[in-house]
């Protein structure tokens, strides 16, 4: 059954008004009188609904649905600028897997450089890439999309994390492995997290500095040099395996 989410509070009788909803609704899937959807709210309850009036619209709520996806802690990812649409995919990917938030901000070695206005764009792009992504996954809220455009803004959103984990390449190739697993066996329900990536360069070594001092905890993520659009995603998997499925 098709997702979608409806800015606003829940109400008896919904008039649809985003357009590319609209148009994915009753030109795409050409919705009629009596067809069914779940619609999400602002607050991420979903809702049964069905179409009272498709030339005006209008769904009316059948009822609350109980299903809720999301994860026990609010995973934030924040990676530094990286080259080429490699932010689309991760985006999209760590939707699916259950971020709250996607983040980026210029590090030291991202090689690519985006002002003001490039970023604005490229933002306004991966809301919608998530927006989709989310649901297609049946999420109960659209995660988080933020693109900094000076680092010092980035660093000034550390101190609201309980846990601020740094993914550093180095620390991967020295054999650690078992941190990240005993930070995550004390995460409590509610929690916020942090993972920091590098861009393809990775983390600087006056940058791990930085992170460090505002409570970072470097760790490596297996055995094996991710790429920086690949490593998001294996955090969120790891999180979710030892979150979701062990407890």
């Amino acid at each position: 059954m098709q997702q979608y989410f409806v800015n606003g509070k829940a109400e008896k009788l919904v008039t649809i008004t985003d357009k590319e909803t609209i148009k994915h609704m009753f030109q795409v899937m050409r919705l009629a009188e009596g067809d069914k959807v779940v619609l999400v709210f602002d607050d991420g309850v979903k809702h049964l609904a069905k179409v009272a009036d498709s030339v005006a619209h209008q769904f009316e709520l059948v009822e609350e649905l109980a299903d809720n996806v999301e994860m026990p802690v609010q995973v934030t990812i924040a990676s530094g600028f990286p080259k080429g649409d490699k932010l689309d995919l991760v985006t999209q990917k760590a939707t699916e897997l259950g971020a709250s938030a996607i983040w980026a901000f210029p590090a030291d070695w991202s090689v690519v450089k985006w002002d003001g206005k490039k970023l604005a764009k490229k933002e306004e792009k991966l809301a919608k890439i998530a927006r989709g992504a989310a649901e297609q996954s049946k999420r109960n809220r659209v995660p988080e999309v933020i693109l900094f455009e000076k680092k010092a803004e980035f660093l000034a959103q550390l101190e609201a994390f309980d846990k601020i984990f740094i993914a550093y390449e180095e620390t991967a190739k020295a054999g650690e492995m078992a941190d990240l697993a005993r930070e995550l066996a004390t995460v409590k329900t509610g929690d916020k997290i942090l993972f920091i990536f590098g861009p393809e360069g990775g983390i600087s070594p006056k940058e791990v500095e930085i992170f460090e001092q505002a409570g970072g905890i470097k760790v490596g993520l297996g055995p094996r040099i991710m790429r920086t659009e690949t490593a998001p995603l294996y955090a969120l998997s790891a999180v979710s395996f030892a979150l979701e499925m062990s407890r």
